[in-house]
């Protein structure tokens, strides 16, 4: 599909593997592949796998596209956080078997998916943007806000700490870890598992849960597009 994600469907599971240099940076390119690969997806009527490469799901937005002027940074965010608003009402379950680090938008990822494995070692996952000098944008917020637990949403949003795998699991990043070699087998036993699932009713009763959170993340967005521009 995409030299910067990969398409492989097997068995009504489609697995897109990122792959854009050693930290999976999130660019434009990377944004459109991952649109074109959930096209497929939904037309595959597939389970979606989201994983990267080992040691790294990605290290977040592309910051050669951030520092390169306002307008490209609130473009690529922008479609960042449209993207994230897709993966949170697709109509098929979306799971995130996360190879390590995923950090900034690489966390964002996780939060934007319906259920997520990580591996235990020493890898971090959070958001890093303060720790950066960068204001976390209202979009960013708004998916933290919903998806983490709150004792854990001040400290990664307005803290910047980064949580090992097993206390991102407490925080909300992840629902398990296991151990590297067993990360793919695992995410294809819980899509096995969803198959079991009546498609419209997932969708239908994804879309009620998160009503609430999409309309706000869609005037968060609308915000950032004006504070940002």
């Amino acid at each position: 599909m995409s030299e910067l994600i990969s398409y492989h469907l097997e068995d009504g599971i489609a697995t897109l593997t990122l792959s854009n240099g050693k930290v999976n940076a999130i660019s434009p390119d990377v944004i459109a592949a991952f649109n074109s690969a959930l096209d497929q997806a939904v037309q595959d009527k597939a389970i979606v796998i989201i994983t990267g490469q080992p040691g790294i799901l990605s290290g977040g937005y592309d910051l050669k596209v951030m520092t390169s002027g306002p307008q490209n940074a609130v473009a690529l965010v922008t479609a960042g956080s449209t993207l994230a608003r897709r993966m949170l009402s697709h109509p098929y379950p979306i799971i995130v078997a996360c190879p390590g680090h995923a950090i900034a938008k690489g966390a964002f990822i996780l939060l934007s998916a319906d259920y997520r494995i990580g591996v235990d070692g020493p890898f971090n996952i959070g958001l890093n943007e303060v720790l950066i000098g960068m204001t976390m944008h209202h979009a960013g917020i708004e998916l933290a806000r919903d998806r983490l637990r709150k004792s854990a949403f001040s400290r990664s949003v307005i803290n910047g700490e980064l949580f090992n795998p097993q206390d991102a699991v407490d925080a909300g990043f992840l629902d398990k870890v296991v151990p590297a070699d067993q990360l793919l087998a695992s995410a294809l036993a819980v899509a096995q598992q969803m198959k079991k699932i009546n498609m419209t009713a997932h969708k239908n009763t994804k879309l009620k849960v998160r009503k609430a959170m999409l309309e706000s993340l869609d005037k968060a967005i609308e915000m950032d597009q004006q504070h940002l521009g």
